[in-house]
């Protein structure tokens, strides 16, 4: 399974390289246009916790928690390809030692 996560996650990658090259982005830019589209992915998972909640009385119950969980899936899915586009020779194992490391510190 880890292998097919990461090997669709290089294929969006590619993916997204590709448009930003045709439109001259330089690899920062569109590394900093990665980072930003994980910030409008969690305010999404944000706007549906708050419909889920339905604390917004404008909008009452607006969403439910399966809502939720596919806006959080994307704000994953969006990090690990910003991850790939910005570290495709070792996005895996960067994620593994980033993980070990935090997680080494927190358990």
């Amino acid at each position: 399974m880890h292998d097919t996560i990461w090997k669709t996650i290089e294929s969006l990658a590619r993916r997204f390289n590709d448009h930003d090259e045709r439109r001259g982005l330089a690899p920062q830019e569109q590394w900093t246009m990665q980072v930003l589209k994980i910030a409008e992915e969690t305010g999404e998972a944000s706007q549906a916790v708050i419909g889920a909640r339905g604390t917004n009385p404008r909008k009452g119950d607006s969403h439910d928690w399966s809502d939720v969980h596919s806006e959080v899936a994307d704000v994953v899915i969006t990090g690990l390809v910003a991850l790939y586009r910005m570290r495709p020779d070792d996005a895996a194992e960067y994620l593994h030692r980033q993980l070990a490391d935090k997680a080494g510190k927190f358990l």
